[in-house]
């Protein structure tokens, strides 16, 4: 679990280095929160306000870089380099929110009967990794609630953005792995930061 403090820091902090960037400076952390220097996967996701619609999110699913470097190297790719978008411009960080989940490490699913796995998936708790050869692809858990999906129907999504077909989750040969996630959010720009329940 991370703490309030920690989260509502690293919100700022992704913003702080989204901005700093347009400035050709670098944010160096200034809290000293251990927490901050343990290996976590984290992904920043930038919405337009007030309308909500995604602007970017990029992250690292995997546990390889100390927090604060996982937040700050995804709130520049979520800014600059998502494939989905155009980078950023100054002008549009005002009117845009920062959210910052903190994922927990990835756990395969195991199961025999693969039509039994829509009940091991918890909409709006798990987020989704499939992977099948070269092909992956990823829905936080925040996604499944944000569409009104079902179980079964986030299943398919995340075959779909692995560029599988809808039903490959039902297929032996691919993995499944869930994991959860402590997000963080401005409620409007600059504004206040709430955990997300």
């Amino acid at each position: 679990m991370v703490n309030y403090e920690t989260g509502a820091y690293l919100v700022k902090f992704a913003r702080k280095t989204i901005e700093n960037s347009f400035r050709g400076r670098d944010e160096s952390p200034v809290e000293n929160l251990s927490e901050l220097y343990l290996k976590r996967g984290a992904f920043v996701t930038l919405r337009k306000y007030p309308n909500n619609e995604l602007r970017g999110c990029i992250g690292f699913i995997k546990p390889i870089y100390p927090l604060i470097v996982a937040v700050k190297e995804a709130a520049l790719s979520a800014a600059f380099n998502d494939p989905r978008f155009p980078p950023l411009r100054e002008q549009e960080l005002p009117h845009i929110t920062i959210e910052v989940s903190i994922l927990t490490e990835p756990e395969l699913i195991k199961v025999k009967d693969r039509r039994s796995l829509p009940r091991l998936v918890r909409c709006g708790i798990d987020g989704l990794i499939i992977e099948r050869g070269i092909f992956s692809g990823v829905l936080l858990p925040q996604v499944c609630t944000e569409f009104n999906w079902d179980s079964e129907t986030f299943l398919s999504q995340t075959c779909v953005k692995a560029f599988l077909r809808p039903d490959c989750w039902l297929d032996p040969e691919t993995k499944i792995h869930r994991f959860q996630a402590e997000i963080f959010e401005e409620k409007e720009p600059l504004g206040e930061i709430v955990k997300v329940k």
